[in-house]
């Protein structure tokens, strides 16, 4: 009995000398954080009103351990090493060879096509904490630029307008940490799965370590679409729970972290759904272009939205065969504004709606000669008080590599021509043509923009 005494107490000194060195390695955190063995269900409160997450570290690296609903896996999923593929014995529903052939089906109108490197490469990755950029993804090239740039719109609304004690201003979100760029990301993406899943369900897509569909002459392969497993989340809350906890699943390089997106989007939009929202116009989510594809508007309408309308019109049209043609049902949180320089040689491109065109929160995402950035106010009072509207700044972010900080843009919108600076030369090239003024004049017409200082944007 007194030599059990002593065992018992080796090991607890045993134990205690192995917990203070973990304390030490901080960036192991999240390892060591899979045996833990009491976890409440409650997410505690931030100071600023933000939930925490029970298995956040200080970096916003989390041990990927979902939860929510009672049939969501509870063993560990995921290593460091492989941080992006989760394992094979989750708890998720492996994809099926039908299921596999009717994702490509919406997306390339047929079963042989797969992504390019530039999809394949694309994630959701942020520009360094605390800098200029902080608040920014990353945004590639090709087709996955127009979701990281749509997505952008929500990650901006979230900083902005739904953190609670933090100032709508451009220093807080210069001042995000890496920390609050998961929440942010995670929260985006919950939000634009939910709202496609009809506020009843969002499905996510992770990949796993083993292959579940074989390739067929008639269905290639890629090497991961076949190693999909699908979650379903039947509360908003969770679902965001779930994305923070295989944050890496989507925004690790090499994770396929966008294509990952589009297929959740797919699946928590349902293919029935699918079907009603699309019309003649529009029988696949995207088009071929340039040796890769570009997502038709009924992918950004999906994520604006939540339905994948093919139109951005108000309401539905007749088209010219009096085939009925989808435009925008309800008014979008992120707005969209578009404009094409050949839209002034008589191709006009469709007209936006004012269901897009007047969101609920002032953060537009853009289509400017066919590159994708975003416009955004850090007033919340802009769209809901007119007299707002008379003279306001407007943050213009390209996603582009070059861009170091956002462009303060200043518009008045009840100027007049002999207002202006006499010693403003009226044709000098880029100034009254910028295809970034015009886009904004599809929604304040009339409007003069002041780039302060900034040599305005071809």
């Amino acid at each position: 009995m007194e030599a059990s005494d002593q065992e018992r107490g080796s090991q607890q000194l045993d134990l205690e000398a192995i917990t203070r060195k973990i304390s030490l390695l901080d960036k192991w955190r999240e390892i060591f954080s899979f045996h833990r063995l009491g976890t409440s269900n409650t997410a505690p409160q931030d100071p600023d009103g933000s939930r925490v997450f029970a298995d956040e570290s200080e970096d916003g690296a989390c041990a990927p351990q979902p939860r929510g609903q009672g049939h969501l896996p509870s063993g560990h999923l995921c290593c460091v090493p492989k941080a992006s593929i989760i394992s094979s014995r989750s708890a998720g529903s492996p994809i099926s060879r039908a299921m596999a052939a009717k994702l490509r089906q919406s997306l390339f109108a047929n079963t042989g096509h797969i992504f390019s490197r530039d999809w394949r490469r694309a994630c959701f990755s942020f520009h360094d904490p605390f800098s200029d950029l902080a608040f920014a993804l990353e945004a590639g090239k090709g087709g996955a630029r127009s979701i990281q740039m749509a997505v952008q719109g929500s990650i901006l609304k979230y900083l902005l307008f739904a953190r609670k004690g933090i100032d709508c201003n451009l220093p807080s979100l210069c001042a995000v940490s890496r920390q609050e760029q998961g929440r942010a990301l995670a929260a985006a993406l919950a939000g634009i799965l939910w709202a496609a899943g009809a506020a009843q369900k969002a499905t996510i897509c992770l990949v796993t370590e083993d292959a579940y569909v074989t390739s067929t002459p008639h269905c290639s392969g890629d090497d991961f679409t076949e190693q999909l497993q699908l979650f379903e989340l039947l509360e908003q809350e969770a679902t965001e729970r779930f994305i923070y906890d295989h944050l890496q699943c989507f925004k690790g390089e090499g994770s396929h972290g966008v294509i990952l997106f589009l297929y959740s989007l797919i699946f928590s939009r349902t293919f029935e759904r699918l079907q009603k929202d699309l019309d003649t116009s529009t029988p696949h989510l995207l088009r071929p272009h340039a040796g890769g594809f570009l997502c038709r508007q009924a992918v950004l309408n999906m994520i604006l939205t939540g339905r994948a309308s093919p139109n951005v019109f108000n309401g539905c049209q007749k088209g010219e065969s009096q085939e009925t043609l989808h435009g925008v049902l309800t008014r979008s949180d992120v707005g969209y504004l578009q404009w094409g320089r050949h839209a002034s040689e008589g191709d006009r491109l469709p007209q936006v709606g004012s269901m897009l065109k007047t969101p609920r929160f002032p953060i537009w995402l853009c289509s400017i000669n066919g590159n994708y950035s975003i416009l955004f106010s850090t007033n919340r009072q802009l769209l809901s008080d007119w007299k707002m509207e008379r003279l306001f700044d407007l943050h213009f972010l390209s996603g582009q590599p070059s861009q170091k900080k956002p462009v303060l843009l200043t518009v008045d919108t009840h100027s007049h021509h002999w207002e202006r600076d006499p010693h403003e030369d009226e044709h000098r090239p880029g100034r009254h043509f910028s295809p970034v003024e015009m886009a904004i004049r599809t929604k304040w017409r009339e409007a003069t923009i002041n780039w302060n200082g900034t040599v305005p944007f071809f």
